[in-house]
């Protein structure tokens, strides 16, 4: 990967992803690589990386290499989470122990594309398969541990997961943490609260999203609830952006 740095690229990344001072991002590093050229790293090496070797992706310098590992165990996962698998209790564990990686190191998926690439299809797939570490109670403390977590990162991964959930017909998941992160102070948390919401209406219920913004769109920041309305009529959005 360090072979194909990009010094230009690598800059407008930096911009992108704002590391400088006091920004989100704030001392990332990137090679400069686009996504896909990391996919195809990862097409390249991922069927027979070893799991404990990982880890020395994820805590890398680079930005692109921590992506590498995330959607190495990304594909992993994915492998044995087909409906033939779902029930294979070889499957259960190993699926099992990639989740546990993925939650040791969730620190170091520090940007919004580092999550947003990875955390629905893995922890959000995970939520909705059977799990020999516990129940939809033990699911929910994993994810209200994130949630409650100081990281932005892991409070983005508790709201972000829901894309799979909603994408499965489960619109719980959104709707709990939707409400949780509801007076989050950062912007970032604002957007992925809108989107999931929009997502959980496109893919469940409009009406469901309805319901939403008829006890919570007086309060909502307004970058959430526009992101919330985007794919309703026009006359509508306008309504539910004139509510105080």
């Amino acid at each position: 990967m360090e072979s194909l740095r990009n010094d230009a690229q690598r800059r407008i990344l930096m911009g992108f992803f704002k590391t400088g001072p006091g920004e989100y991002g704030e001392g990332d590093e990137f090679l400069g690589l686009k996504v896909p050229q990391t996919r195809e790293v990862v097409k390249l090496v991922g069927k027979d990386f070893p799991l404990n070797e990982i880890p020395e992706l994820l805590m890398c310098r680079w930005h692109e290499v921590r992506l590498c590992g995330l959607l190495i165990l990304v594909s992993k996962f994915e492998k044995l989470a087909t409906k033939r698998l779902e029930n294979d209790k070889k499957a259960i564990s190993a699926r099992d122990e990639i989740l546990t990686l993925y939650l040791q190191y969730a620190e170091q998926a520090n940007n919004w594309d580092l999550v947003d690439l990875s955390v629905h299809k893995i922890l959000g797939h995970w939520l909705l398969l059977p799990s020999n570490l516990g129940d939809k109670d033990y699911k929910l403390k994993v994810l209200d541990s994130l949630a409650q977590s100081p990281c932005l990162w892991k409070q983005r991964m508790s709201m972000v997961c829901s894309w799979k959930t909603s994408q499965m017909g489960d619109p719980t998941w959104c709707l709990r943490y939707a409400e949780i992160h509801l007076h989050h102070p950062h912007d970032l948390m604002h957007k992925a609260v809108g989107w999931m919401l929009r997502e959980m209406g496109k893919r469940v219920s409009e009406e469901l999203l309805r319901d939403f913004l008829r006890q919570h769109a007086h309060e909502m920041p307004r970058t959430m609830l526009r992101y919330a309305i985007e794919k309703l009529p026009a006359p509508e959005r306008q309504y539910w952006m004139g509510i105080k």
